[in-house]
């Protein structure tokens, strides 16, 4: 049989055939320049440009059923869209299984459905909407979206987006488009895609947020909310926030919960947040997070939380980047990213399903600050934990409480002293070995370095008796324990902290703490 395939895979017909799908595949279900691979090995799961498709089809066959182009292919072309732009290969990345999941739209999801995954299923049937009739570029959402783009990339004004409308309306009055930006706006919002701009203080010291929404002058340092303009008079009184009013500093927030329900609202994805409880291989071996001590120590905890397989198990990923590629320039802005570990390992971590929850502007660090900036987050977190969400299930057609946890966090070395407080420098730079790791001082190079490596071996193993090829000592100490939380919370119980670059500076000595972490206050 695999000679039979192999003579196969080298005819002529079969090359004339993988031509033929490829043309069929990307003139129908292309998303941007790529198609799911249908090859035996990729089984489409990944995503690849034409030539490497044609590549894989050759090298390794096509994956039976693939044939008949029913993954992921339109039922009916004239109904969609035909992707030119990169804003449409981004709402199709996000919603890549829903068109094609309802073609007949609300009628075809069940009467359980939740509010909000009605409105979501109305503005998917917009989407498929021409932008008026015989177009065949656009269609309404798209459009819109572009539009929108449009505006926040150019800086265009509200009005000045109310008078676009205005005048592509009165050149094409049978547009389908909203009347003013605010229902514009609305549209977008409701898709999931908008997000919320939260002034901050400039010294990192508070956010404009809750109780302090309106407040015009930091509480800590009082430095002023907006920026100063020549010739401004200080006032002292309340201002509105307006055209004339810019915020100093500014941190964008992505909501978490629309996004995390969106993920229930297409029935295959809607499967694989199954896939760490249904259709992982429970062997023993470590394959995936769900197979760690952490995982299954959480679930013995946690009974009621993890009796609902569909509860969503998030990780949170931080660091600082460079926005403007050039190393002349100093900028630090700090995205926060969280990870979906409910999904299985080869869709994890791909760009589509990785979530951007937090966008901290520089142009330095936040440093020890970042817990200012990650309090919507964290808010977020808390009420799904406590309250969850209602969400529409596609795959079972039905609704349910949607609960979720941050469950670990990933970062390099100094991100990790940002988001846990511990200082991984100086003496007990070790968050694993803490106040026991092994340090000694060398004061002609003026650092420190760390030693006794060798306590973490076996018991019995030779190089603990090894005096030579050493420090000159045998090693007969264990290795140290790594604190627990409950041992932290006790250490910090009395903390205090103090947020913002205008502190003081403290002699901290000895101590490895440098704050209480935020997510201390997780009640998890």
């Amino acid at each position: 049989m695999s000679c039979w395939t192999d003579f196969l895979q080298s005819s002529n017909e079969y090359e004339e055939g993988v031509v033929n799908y490829l043309d069929k595949a990307f003139a129908t279900r292309a998303i941007g320049d790529q198609i799911s691979c249908p090859c035996k090995v990729c089984c489409n799961r990944f995503w690849h440009h034409r030539d490497k498709v044609y590549d894989h089809l050759i090298a390794n066959g096509i994956e039976p059923g693939s044939e008949q182009f029913h993954y992921h292919e339109r039922t009916n072309d004239a109904d969609m869209p035909h992707i030119e732009d990169n804003m449409d290969g981004l709402l199709n990345d996000i919603y890549r299984d829903v068109f094609e999941e309802f073609p007949n739209g609300l009628e075809s999801i069940g009467d359980d459905a939740s509010p909000e995954a009605k409105k979501f299923y109305k503005l998917v049937e917009d989407g498929k909407q021409e932008l008026y009739p015989g177009c065949k570029t656009f269609s309404k959402l798209s459009f819109l979206i572009r539009l929108y783009l449009l505006k926040c990339l150019h800086g265009i004004t509200n009005n000045g987006f109310y008078d676009i409308l205005e005048l592509i309306l009165e050149l094409i009055p049978e547009a389908k488009l909203p009347k003013s930006f605010n229902e514009a706006k609305k549209i977008v919002k409701d898709l999931g895609l908008h997000y919320d701009k939260i002034d901050a203080c400039r010294n990192d010291c508070m956010l404009y947020w809750k109780d302090n929404e309106v407040a015009t002058s930091c509480h800590v340092c009082h430095a002023p909310r907006w920026k100063e303009k020549e010739n401004q008079e200080e006032t002292g009184t309340q201002s509105s926030k307006g055209a004339n009013q810019i915020p100093a500093k500014v941190v964008w927030h992505f909501p978490l919960k629309p996004r995390l329900q969106r993920l229930y609202m297409c029935s295959e994805i809607a499967e694989l947040m199954r896939w760490h409880e249904e259709k992982r291989k429970k062997d023993g071996k470590l394959r995936n997070p769900a197979d760690g001590e952490a995982w299954k120590e959480f679930d013995l905890t946690y009974l009621n939380f993890s009796k609902e397989r569909r509860n969503v198990r998030l990780g949170l990923a931080s660091d600082g980047f460079n926005p403007f590629r050039t190393m002349s320039t100093q900028h630090s802005t700090w995205p926060v990213v969280l990870i979906n570990y409910n999904l299985p390992p080869w869709l994890c971590m791909k760009l589509e399903f990785l979530m951007l929850s937090l966008l901290i502007p520089g142009p330095t660090s936040p440093g020890n600050d970042i817990d200012v900036y990650l309090q919507p987050l964290v808010d977020e977190l808390k009420d799904l934990w406590e309250f969850g969400l209602e969400t529409y299930d596609a795959s079972k057609q039905q609704s349910f409480k949607m609960y979720a946890t941050l469950r670990s966090t990933t970062s390099d070395f100094p991100g990790y002293a940002m988001l846990s407080g511990w200082s991984t420098k100086g003496k007990f730079a070790c968050p694993h070995c803490h106040y026991e790791t092994a340090h000694q001082h060398l004061s002609n190079s003026n650092k420190t370095i760390y030693m006794a490596h060798r306590r973490t071996l076996d018991a019995d193993h030779p190089w603990r008796h090894e005096e030579k090829s050493f420090d000159g000592t045998k090693e007969e100490r264990t290795a140290p324990i790594p604190l627990t939380g409950t041992q932290v919370l006790s250490l910090l119980k009395d903390w205090k902290n103090k947020f913002g670059k205008l502190q003081p500076k403290v002699n901290w000595g000895d101590c490895p703490w440098r704050k209480l972490s935020i997510f201390h206050s997780l009640p998890y």
